[in-house]
C-alpha cells in the first residue's frame, strides 16, 4: 500500500524539541523530493521545509529557519523534521508530502507547544 505515515508529535514546553518521522510504504522515497507542511488551529496549511532528492538541499520557511531540520534516511525510507526551540506558534498538525505530480499526503501528527 502506497502511503505516508507520520510519528513523534506531542506536547511540549516552550523551548522544548521533537523528532518527526514520516515512514514511507509502498515507494521508493529516495527518488522524490519530499516536504512538511502545517496547520495552525483555525488557519491554512503552510509550507515548513523540503528536502530534494537531487543534491539533499533543504528549504526552510522563514518561521521555523535556523530552528527545524529537515533530513531523510533513504536505508529507512523516512524523512525526518527535528524541532528545536520550538514556540507556541508552533503549534499544528504536521502533514508529510510526496511533491511532484503524483503527490501523497501523510494523515498528519498533532504538534502542541504549551506551558
Amino acid at each position: 500500500q502506497v502511503q505516508l505515515v507520520e510519528s513523534g508529535g506531542g506536547l511540549v514546553q516552550p523551548g522544548g524539541s521533537l523528532r518527526l518521522s514520516c515512514a514511507a510504504s509502498g515507494f521508493t522515497l529516495s527518488i522524490y523530493t519530499m516536504q512538511w507542511y502545517r496547520q495552525p488551529p483555525g488557519k491554512e496549511r503552510e509550507w515548513v521545509a523540503f528536502i530534494s532528492n537531487i543534491d539533499g538541499g533543504a528549504y526552510y520557511a522563514d518561521s521555523v529557519k535556523g530552528r527545524f531540520t529537515i533530513s531523510r534516511d533513504n536505508a529507512k525510507n523516512t524523512v525526518y523534521l527535528q524541532m528545536n526551540s520550538l514556540k507556541p506558534e508552533d503549534t499544528a498538525v504536521y502533514y508529510c508530502n510526496r511533491a511532484g505530480r503524483d503527490t501523497l499526503w501523510g494523515q498528519g501528527t498533532q504538534v502542541t507547544v504549551s506551558s
